[in-house]
């Protein structure tokens, strides 16, 4: 049946993209997506510390290191989830700050905005798409997206965004999974594929979502190419980070 939906919108003009390893309608995929982290939001800070063995926040701890956020400043965190870095950016912002959480799933940003409250910190959470930011040129100091770009149907859109929002001099952060060292590579897509689904499967009920999670980072540019994008959308200095032998990367960069 799937594949006649996909001729079916193809026939209507729609523009393709890709979920995980499948070609589909673009509108087919923001679907799909949606449905992945429907399924997964009550579970994901508990498969997020089993599958990165806990490695998810020191990566979380670096980026709000070089995020360097300052009193006062104004923070915009999309793909927020459930509101691990816009807690720790409220902190560095202080009273005279702002932080913005934003998702474009609503059952993730539910859940990131009780658990903020549960940690007595009170912001704003904005359902939005990253592609059609609902905020003013020049806005905010730091704009933040943290293992949500892969998900984007339009990678460069979403970019070009970031950019309108930030003040100049303002720093983009985008960390997201990446390409691994070569020698790790064959143990990673081991891992990937053999043991993530199945931990999905065993602790979320949900193996499918974590099959696509493995998938859509092998679609995701590497490094260099995230980098290349970044500048494309009109930063003017990009620079990277590799992270646990290239399984993450942190991209900054600077708008001129």
């Amino acid at each position: 049946m799937a594949p006649a939906r996909r001729d079916c919108a193809y026939h209507r003009g729609m523009s393709s993209t890709h979920f995980g390893f499948e070609t589909v309608a673009e509108v087919e995929k923001a679907r799909r997506v949606r449905g992945v982290f429907d399924s997964v939001a009550p579970r994901y800070d508990l498969m997020n510390d089993l599958m990165s063995l806990g490695l998810h926040r020191a990566w979380k701890a670096y980026t709000v290191l070089v995020a360097n956020v300052q009193p006062g400043q104004q923070v915009l965190d999309i793909a927020g989830g459930t509101g691990d870095l816009a807690q720790a950016f409220a902190r560095k912002a202080g009273p005279t700050g702002r932080v913005v959480l934003t998702d474009i799933n609503e059952a993730m940003l539910r859940t990131g905005r009780d658990r903020l409250l549960d940690a007595g910190v009170a912001l704003p959470a904005l359902a939005c798409d990253a592609e059609k930011l609902p905020f003013p040129d020049a806005r905010f100091d730091l704009v933040s997206v943290a293992f949500g770009l892969r998900n984007m149907t339009h990678k460069e859109k979403a970019l070009a965004e970031m950019n309108r929002v930030l003040k100049p001099g303002g720093k983009l952060l985008v960390l997201e999974f990446s390409r691994v060292a070569r020698p790790l590579a064959k143990a990673y897509d081991w891992y990937s594929f053999q043991v993530l689904p199945r931990l999905g499967q065993a602790v979320a009920g949900d193996g499918a979502s974590y099959r696509y999670l493995a998938e859509s980072i092998r679609m995701h540019p590497a490094q260099e190419e995230l980098k290349a994008l970044l500048k494309k959308a009109g930063f003017g200095h990009v620079d990277y980070h590799n992270l646990t032998g290239g399984v993450v990367a942190l991209h900054v960069g600077i708008k001129c």
